[in-house]
Parts: structure tokens; sequence; C-alpha cells
């Protein structure tokens, strides 16, 4: 009896963990529903690393291609002199900086990655909307920030992008920490 409750009691844990382990990961990976059958690109810019941090997972959860939004001169590496001198001066002026070339007529969902600047989306971003003809297309929004939340991002973009879908966006703190993975999926399965 000793001998068969020795082998019995092992297998049943490896069968149990194994149950948990397949139901654990059905909650958390994402069905993408409509998304199947659409040519998805994931677009961000990101100064910090924090927004790029979001689009590579977002972009391992949905697939598709992944493209980095880089206006054609650089933000310094400065934080102060990015944030309190360029980047104010560019939202206070309306100034959408040049960005190296991009082409979105072959994609149909857009997920547009951004950090909260100034109560918006970064300038290169809003260049980036406000180039490419989104007709027809969905934009999924999602936003890092540093403490001041999403504000109205989702309705600037669409402003920007005339004649697009935009849904309703993610938004993270920083890289949004150890739930981020399971967060994504979640948001992604009630896009």
């Amino acid at each position: 009896m000793k001998k068969i409750l020795a082998i019995l009691i092992p297998v049943v844990l490896i069968a149990g963990f194994s149950v948990y382990k397949i139901a654990a990961n059905a909650t958390t990976q994402p069905k993408l529903g409509g998304l199947m059958d659409k040519k998805v690109l994931v677009a961000y810019f990101s100064w910090s690393g924090n927004t790029k941090s979001v689009a590579e997972k977002i972009h391992s959860q949905v697939g598709g291609d992944i493209f980095r939004i880089e206006p054609v001169t650089p933000y310094p590496s400065d934080y102060n002199e990015t944030a309190y001198g360029i980047a104010k001066e560019q939202k206070d002026k309306g100034i959408h900086p040049p960005i190296k070339n991009t082409d979105v007529s072959s994609y149909d969902v857009i997920f547009v990655g951004t950090p909260a600047w100034w109560y918006t989306m970064a300038p290169p971003v809003m260049t980036f909307l406000s180039e490419n003809n989104f007709e027809g297309k969905t934009i999924v929004p999602f936003v890092t920030h540093g403490g001041g939340g999403g504000y109205t991002i989702d309705k600037d973009m669409a402003n920007l992008a005339k004649g697009a879908k935009v849904l309703s966006p993610f938004v993270v703190y920083g890289k949004g920490g150890a739930s981020v993975d399971k967060d994504l999926a979640e948001w992604i399965n009630k896009l």
C-alpha cells in the first residue's frame, strides 16, 4: 500500500499542477477576437523606455509588426531639458516635430503608444497621427505616465486621426509592474 501511495501522490500532484497551469494560462492569454484576421501594427514613441517596454509586451500578445516612432532630431537624454524645455515648448506652440518616414496604409489595426507629456501625447505621436491617413482604421491607444494618468489622450488621438475608430486606452504607470502582462491580456480581451 505504501508503494502505491508513493507512486500515486506525485502523479496526482503533477496532474493537479498541470490542470492549474492550463487554467491560469487560459485566463491570461488574449483571445484577440476580431484582430486575428486583421493586419496589426504596434507603433510607439518612447523617450525613457517605459512605452517601449509596454509596446513590446503588447506586440508579444497580438503579433503583427512593431514600429518605433522616431523624431528626425532626437530629444536630449537630460530629463529636464527634454520635459521642461523642448517638449513643453512643442506642446505650447502646437509644434509637430518631423519624424522618420512612416506608412500605415497596409494596416487595419494600429496600437499607438505614447508617454503622457504635458497632459497629452508626446509631440512625435501627434506628428504620426496627423501625417498618416487613418480613414477606416482602428486605433488602440496605450499610455505610460509618471503619475498623471491618461488624461484625454484617446480623445486627442481621435481628433488628429480623422476617420479612425479609437478604442479605450490602456493606461499604466511606468512600465506597469509585475502584473502588466496579465493586465494587458485582460485589456486586449475586452477590445
